[in-house]
């Protein structure tokens, strides 16, 4: 569904990616582990088009569709194909409720009994956010926000969704009910690249891992065979 070869992400003189190459299958969760700066959101952006970037191959295959090239893209046009974020630290909209949040993630269609459909789903996934639809976004928990930029990616009706660091700040049990959500909603069909600190929780649901290392792939893998690699053991999780 998506091929990655020699991507390359530059800041000025600070050279954030390095060559890096990826390979997503349909209907798999990919994972990126790494610390810190290590090129994971950098990654991510480029794939939606948020951050320039240059790469020999950048290729999406939207569902019964021939490959696409993306360089060149906007980020708009990669939502039309079938490509959605949900980004680091939520980036809801504070001043509207949580309905009209949803509407927005289905800006790009027309298609109106598609998009109730959609929504009526997004509130069974959610029922919290049902609860809470005329309510203000700004006023719901860290949770509720991560759950509605969730939701508000899923309204495009994508087949890949990218998702950057869903449980950052979250309590763990909250972080256990993310990553559930995560899986069903793989089930129902969606192929998912998860970028993730937690690399415990990450792993346990990847059906594929890299971990970048100062913008660069270091180890790539089985998701269950990196959590018993002793290099990943000791860096990522505790030892």
């Amino acid at each position: 569904m998506l091929e990655i070869r020699g991507l390359n992400v530059k800041y000025g003189a600070i050279h954030a990616v390095r060559d890096v190459c990826l390979s997503i299958g349909k209907g798999e969760i990919v994972t990126l582990i790494g610390a810190n700066g290590a090129g994971k959101s950098s990654t991510i952006r480029a794939i939606m088009g948020l951050t320039r970037c240059t790469a020999e191959t950048l290729s999406f295959t939207p569902p019964g569709q021939p490959p696409l090239d993306l360089q060149g893209r906007p980020a708009e046009e990669r939502v039309k194909m079938g490509i959605a974020l949900s980004p680091e630290g939520r980036r809801i909209l504070p001043h509207l409720t949580v309905e009209e949040n949803l509407y927005l993630g289905a800006y790009s269609r027309d298609d109106t009994d598609g998009i109730e459909e959609d929504l009526e789903h997004a509130y069974a996934l959610f029922p919290r956010l049902k609860e809470r639809r005329s309510q203000k976004g700004g006023t719901l928990s860290g949770g509720e926000q991560q759950m509605l930029a969730l939701a508000r990616a899923l309204m495009s009706r994508p087949s890949l969704l990218m998702l950057d660091e869903p449980s950052l700040g979250l309590a763990p049990f909250l972080v256990e009910e993310v990553f559930d959500i995560i899986q069903t909603i793989n089930r129902e069909g969606r192929t998912i690249l998860l970028v993730e600190q937690n690399a415990f929780a990450a792993l346990n649901i990847a059906h594929k891992a890299y971990v970048l290392e100062v913008g660069a792939v270091a180890i790539e893998g089985r998701g269950e065979d990196l959590l018993k690699d002793p290099r990943v053991q000791a860096a990522y999780l505790g030892g």
